[in-house]
């Protein structure tokens, strides 16, 4: 094991242990040994199955049949989740054909960031994560199930998912994705017009028809921002059935891979020694490998914080320094876009996950003792899935080498010896940078401070010329109190116009960066955040900022007993409370925590709460 990697997970597991060993208590005190369902009364159990059909309800009148509870968030206007729309039938036969049952146990919304982005319906974004945790709470609540099916792919839809799954964490779970659509239009002709537009130099039309054939079909977004980041997540962490993460929708294959993870959460029910609960799966070690997965290929800058906010809903305290000290220790093995040209399809048929967890797993940076979906652990991971003649999945080894070594490398060589995620601290606060994509020219940036509130002044001062210089852009009161934190990718458009005519430009901000987040340098989930009195607050206009990504550091070169005594300023965020919705969600601004510790309003999810001493308590197999 690489040493670093080891040193990161021991302090992990002893700096969780407390709250750890309470949850991993408390779903034991959940866990029956026998069908949920045989608890409920006989009016219970009759509500619970009156619309199925004849076969499924004499299944679940009886003991020993499991039922799947499916948790889905299909919807048909997003493209990665309108193919979900089948997978519960299937599930259903697939479940019939083993001896089980299967039940959409309810839906979770699903909301696009790339609709909403620069729109008011993006300060719901953040939030909608812990709604689809709560959502999937109440959709598991009925007592009715043995083991969980999620069906969900894009930003906040995986991590909210993986959170209410935890606090189910007695039962077995697979998660089930889309897959990504066809290649389509470059990404990097994307963002030639995309600029081009900023520019003033193509129509609205131009730009509409070059976005539509960058975004033309069924499947998550190509390029490797936050979904395919998440996917990549689950595959790694042994939730998804092994090799079929970046399987195309509407193929056999993803056919078979929605057969086989029916077929596999069945095999992992509570009856004996091949229990897997996924309470048991997400350990301080799986999610260590997630975060190697998540360095190794330079993926999205927004699971800093949903890891955080995961990992806390099993027990598990992950910070920010173990994410920093894991990306330094962990080779750069993929070129996906934004830090290269590629897209995820050229990821795949270059060896795809399975090659990359094969080398990282030969190469020490994975753990190997964990449990997975599947029976054999992480043994069951790097190998490539193959549909077979019966229509049934089957493996081969990985490749050794790549299929295009300027996409995926091997171990030995990788494209650089770190991740490129990295905390910067300073006296502005502590915030996140991903610098993969970023030249090493502009990783160091120090200039005058010009001070915005809302990313349409950015876009305003940029249409109006008035940015042509060397500048940093403080956008303030874009934290998770202030305004639910949404993501600020229309700025990288202008911000990278200017980087490519020769200015010195950064950005620094309490709000968020896309996952695509690419060649500017941005200073991301500062905290404080401004509305809770943080130092980015009392940056004014004209002060020197210097960011620094190769060491470490983000400062206002401001005199400290000056920038001390400087008055708080204290913006007026009531626009943002009002309309679209975002009137419901004052409680949430007010319970949220701070970026770093995952921006959540569960806050300690229980875990310092008693197991009732009368509670059922069973020996895990």
């Amino acid at each position: 094991m690489n040493p670093a990697i080891r040193a990161v997970t021991d302090r992990i597991i002893e700096r969780s242990a407390p709250t750890r060993q309470a949850y991993l208590a408390r779903i034991e005190a959940a866990r029956r040994n026998k069908p949920l369902r045989s608890e409920l009364s006989c009016g219970n159990l009759a509500h619970g199955f009156a619309a199925c059909g004849m076969d499924e309800k004499k299944a679940l009148a009886k003991t020993d049949q499991p039922n799947i509870g499916i948790v889905t968030a299909y919807n048909d206007m997003l493209s990665a989740h309108q193919p979900l729309k089948d997978y519960p039938d299937i599930i259903k036969q697939t479940a019939l054909d083993w001896g089980g049952v299967a039940q959409v146990a309810g839906g979770v919304p699903a909301m696009c960031d790339g609709v909403t982005q620069g729109q008011p319906g993006m300060e719901l974004s953040l939030f909608s994560r812990d709604v689809i945790a709560m959502a999937t709470a109440v959709a598991l609540s009925h007592n009715m199930f043995d083991a969980a099916m999620f069906l969900g792919t894009c930003d906040k839809i995986v991590p909210g998912l993986v959170i209410g799954a935890l606090a189910f964490g007695h039962l077995p779970a697979v998660f089930l994705p889309a897959g990504p659509m066809g290649t389509g239009q470059t990404n990097d002709e994307k963002a030639r017009v995309r600029e081009a537009f900023a520019k003033g130099e193509v129509s609205r039309d131009a730009l509409l028809e070059s976005e539509s054939k960058s975004y033309h079909g069924a499947g998550t977004c190509t390029f490797y921002g936050t979904a395919n980041s998440n996917q990549m997540l689950m595959e790694f962490m042994g939730l998804h059935v092994p090799g079929t993460t970046f399987f195309a929708p509407g193929t056999m294959a993803r056919g078979a891979a929605v057969r086989e993870s029916a077929r596999a959460v069945l095999d992992a029910i509570d009856r004996g020694p091949r229990y897997r609960p996924i309470g048991h799966v997400l350990d301080e070690r799986a999610f260590v490998n997630g975060l190697v997965g998540l360095m190794a290929t330079g993926g999205s800058t927004n699971l800093t914080l949903h890891l955080t906010a995961m990992a806390a809903a099993g027990g598990i305290k992950l910070t920010w320094d173990d994410m920093n000290d894991i990306s330094e220790a962990t080779p750069l093995l993929a070129r996906v876009y934004p830090n290269g040209p590629a897209d995820v399809n050229a990821m795949e048929a270059a060896g795809g996950l399975p090659f990359l967890i094969d080398q990282l797993r030969g190469a020490g940076y994975l753990h190997t003792d964990v449990q997975t979906l599947t029976e054999n652990g992480l043994d069951d991971y790097g190998r490539v899935a193959k549909v077979a003649v019966d229509g049934t999945l089957s493996y081969e080894p990985a490749p050794a080498v790549s299929g295009l070594p300027d996409v995926l490398t091997t171990a030995d060589q990788p494209f650089k010896s770190n991740g490129g995620l990295r905390v910067l601290s300073g006296n502005l606060g502590r915030a996140v940078i991903k610098v993969s994509a970023v030249a090493p020219e502009n990783r160091i940036v120090e200039a005058p401070a010009r001070v915005f509130t809302d990313q349409n002044q950015i876009q305003a001062a940029f249409q109006a010329g008035e940015l042509h210089g060397d500048f940093v852009a403080v956008l303030r009161a874009q934290g998770p109190k202030a305004n639910g934190m949404p993501e600020l990718h229309k700025l990288t458009t202008p911000l990278s116009v200017l980087l490519k005519l020769g200015f010195k430009v950064a950005l620094v901000t309490d709000g968020r960066m896309s996952g695509a987040s690419g060649k500017v340098p941005a200073a991301i989930h500062l905290t404080p955040e401004a509305s809770d009195g943080g130092p980015i607050a009392r940056v004014q206009d004209g002060d020197i900022v210097r960011l620094d990504a190769e060491a470490g550091t983000l400062e206002v070169l401001v005199e400290a007993a000056e920038f001390a005594a400087r008055l708080t300023a204290v913006d007026d965020m009531s626009q943002s409370h009002i309309l679209m919705g975002r009137e419901l969600f004052g409680a949430f601004r007010g319970a949220v925590g701070d970026s770093e510790t995952g921006a959540g309003v569960f806050g300690d999810p229980g875990l310092t709460v008693p197991v009732p001493a009368d509670a059922e308590k069973v020996v895990v197999g």
